[in-house]
């Protein structure tokens, strides 16, 4: 037995060191995927384009070899009809201040404006096809990392034209470029045909036109020498790292754990009290019961947020009353809360129904019949009976309330620091453009679903050990006793309860067969109170109180 039980240990202490390295490894590959992802740190070009020893920053890009780079780089995906100060543009979208090149994407080709003079002074020939593909190529990897998550002008399958002309007729639209107005430079367009002194937004109204529709989006930047090009020093791979763990906001993770945490304690009396008192009920009440709480686990989490939203807001009277008496939680962190536990519940709900349906329904009534309630019953047997079960559901709970997105989002919002859980920041950093953010905490994710899943095998296992042994200790004082008397059988034998567990009972036939054998002798008949001979091995009250 001593081996047994240290071979347990050896057994959980290896299970505990490879749960170590996989989460070292596991670290490792996310330190080694993410950071070379991270769009400010690694900007994609080729290493024939840049020195070994400096890199160009964020919002630029250089070609050392066709000697001319880009700097400020802005990509505005929508603009305006607004007037500027009561000048008429038309659709215009805005140029930062000293940027003189233009990319405007429309829905059959990409057009390029080149200022004549930034052009000279870069050293970039617009007739040159050498010249005008790597300018295609700067612009393309800096849309990629400015993009935000949207679509790309690489690998679009339209001709790109590189002019210098301050306007350019495109079938019923006229693109401008570098418009003054109010200070400021735009790009706009107008209808082709636009009479002088016209509103291009009049034009545009009388002739059916969206000006809007010619315009997917707008890059700008500024052309300059390969010397221009802002430059910094290329980080280490340990400095990369740091930078970019260093600038992750690591609220939403503690959002998640308080909101999971308090919503556990909710769910985890909730689920045992609802399991216990369903099992209880009569067949019928109990089908309707466990529809009701069971329901939230096939409903979508948006439609449980959206109901949730019209119970406690303005749309109905329930909502109305708690709103007058100051509970008002659309919106806020105790929201959070109520959408975690709704969607959690039927996950601690249905295991722990599960493990009180399967014990053996003649042991509690069995207890019943010795005076003990209901509430003893349910807290000195049911409970450490089906515990197992009961642990890992809630784990399952847990993990499930750290998950929740839908239902989150739509009843308690998305506010940094207040409700904005794992979830939800993934989704908004990675329509932010913040992949590489969003990849980080889907890694988290992934690890602590692991761990979540390896804690409940560790678990369940060590849980159902004596079950693999098979053993009672009153069985294993037998057996070393026999062992002494010389190798002998063991007096106790198998009643094919063992397959209930070690803390089965176990019924001594040979003791039985010397009590009936005596009792027969004494009385010179069948005993009274034994029914079935020695075949049943079952004992009345009256002869298990003379034994």
């Amino acid at each position: 037995m001593a081996d047994i039980d240290n071979a347990s240990m050896r057994g959980g202490a290896a299970a505990l060191s490879l749960l170590l390295r996989l989460v070292c490894a596991l670290t490792f590959a996310m330190a080694c995927l993410l950071v070379p992802a991270h769009p400010s740190l690694a900007w994609a070009q080729d290493a024939s384009t840049s020195s070994q020893d400096e890199r160009a920053v964020a919002d630029s890009a250089v070609d050392d070899e066709a000697g001319f780079g880009l700097n400020g780089f802005v990509r505005n995906n929508a603009g305006t009809e607004r007037a500027v100060e009561d000048v008429d543009l038309g659709y215009r979208l805005p140029l930062s201040e000293g940027n003189d090149l233009v990319v405007v994407n429309t829905s059959d080709e990409v057009l390029v404006y080149v200022d004549t003079e930034a052009a000279a002074s870069a050293g970039f020939a617009i007739d040159d096809p050498d010249d005008v593909s790597a300018l295609r190529t700067l612009i393309e990897e800096l849309d990629e990392t400015h993009s935000r998550g949207g679509a790309l002008l690489k690998g679009a399958d339209k001709p790109w034209t590189v002019t210098s002309d301050a306007e350019v007729v495109r079938g019923a639209y006229r693109y401008r470029f570098c418009v003054e107005a109010a200070g400021r430079s735009y790009t706009s367009v107008v209808p082709a045909e636009l009479p002088d002194g016209a509103d291009p937004g009049d034009v545009a109204t009388s002739l059916g036109l969206d000006l809007g529709d010619a315009v997917l989006w707008s890059d700008n930047a500024a052309l300059v020498s390969a010397g221009a090009a802002a430059r910094e020093a290329t980080p280490t791979f340990f400095e990369e790292a740091q930078e970019f763990f260093g600038g992750i906001d690591y609220r939403p993770f503690w959002v998640s754990l308080k909101t999971s945490a308090l919503a556990l304690v909710f769910t985890f009396v909730l689920g045992l009290v609802a399991a216990w008192k369903t099992m209880g009920t009569s067949s019928r009440l109990k089908g309707v019961l466990d529809s009701v709480f069971t329901i939230p686990m096939v409903l979508p989490p948006t439609v449980c947020g959206f109901l949730l939203m019209l119970f406690f807001g303005q749309s109905t009277a329930i909502g109305r009353w708690l709103i007058a008496h100051g509970i008002d939680i659309v919106f806020t962190w105790p929201a959070a809360v109520v959408s975690a536990v709704v969607v959690s519940f039927p996950l601690m709900y249905r295991t722990a129904l599960g493990a009180f349906e399967a014990l053996d329904p003649a042991m509690l009534d069995a207890a019943r019949t010795l005076g003990w309630s209901e509430a003893r019953i349910f807290r000195t047997l049911m409970l450490p009976l089906a515990w197992p079960s009961i642990a890992a559901g809630t784990v399952l709970a847990f993990a499930r309330a750290m998950g929740e997105f839908g239902c989150t989002l739509f009843f308690a919002g998305n506010y940094a620091g207040v409700t904005q859980t794992i979830p939800i920041a993934i989704y908004f950093q990675w329509m932010g453009g913040s992949s590489s953010v969003a990849l980080f905490w889907v890694v988290v994710v992934i690890v602590f679903s692991f761990l979540v899943i390896l804690f409940i095998n560790l678990y369940t296992a060590h849980s159902q050990a004596y079950r693999r042994r098979g053993l009672t200790r009153a069985e294993r004082r037998q057996l070393a006793v026999d062992a002494r008397r010389g190798g002998d059988e063991p007096s106790t034998a198998s009643d094919g309860l063992e397959s209930q567990g070690g803390d089965a009972l176990v019924i001594d036939r040979e003791a039985l067969r010397a009590l009936l054998a005596d009792e027969e002798r004494a009385g010179g008949g069948a005993p009274s109170g034994v029914t079935g001979g020695t075949s049943g091995g079952n004992v009345s009250p009256s002869s298990e109180g003379r034994r």
